[in-house]
């Protein structure tokens, strides 16, 4: 059965910046899931199936770009819009090398971040969907 709003994945282990996002995008007609560790959204990614990830990079254990490269070698083609306060030289070029749709610093505009969300699954589903997949996301 096909979900009416778009599904987001949230991972941050910051629990107040997890609460944030999922309100945000709750607000915006999407359903969200939280984690709090990369490793845990790759055990779970195939059953919870997202249309869209907002994947923090600096996080203990399996790091953003270490869960980007799990989600890619899955080969799910779940678009990544990564949401970081991290300014490492070449994050930005590196997320987006490995196939992030978009990369968005902390603290960032709520109306940002919901573009970059529905841009990715707008340009996903076409690819996912065929022809008929123009409608797009709910807003």
């Amino acid at each position: 059965m096909e979900r009416k709003r778009p599904l987001i994945a949230v991972v941050d282990d910051d629990e107040s910046v997890r609460r944030a996002l999922e309100r945000v995008l709750r607000a915006a007609g999407m359903d969200a899931e939280t984690y709090s560790r990369g490793v845990d959204l790759v055990a779970d990614v195939a059953r919870l199936d997202p249309d869209c990830v907002v994947l923090d990079l600096q996080m203990p254990g399996l790091d953003g770009f270490e869960t980007q490269a799990r989600l890619t070698e899955a080969s799910c083609g779940i678009p990544i819009v990564v949401l970081t306060a991290y300014e490492g030289e070449g994050a930005s070029d590196r997320a987006i090398r490995a196939g992030a749709a978009a990369f968005l610093q902390k603290p960032v505009d709520s109306r940002v971040l919901l573009d970059a969300v529905i841009t990715a699954i707008e340009r996903r589903k076409p690819a996912a969907d065929g022809p008929a997949a123009s409608e797009g996301p709910t807003r």
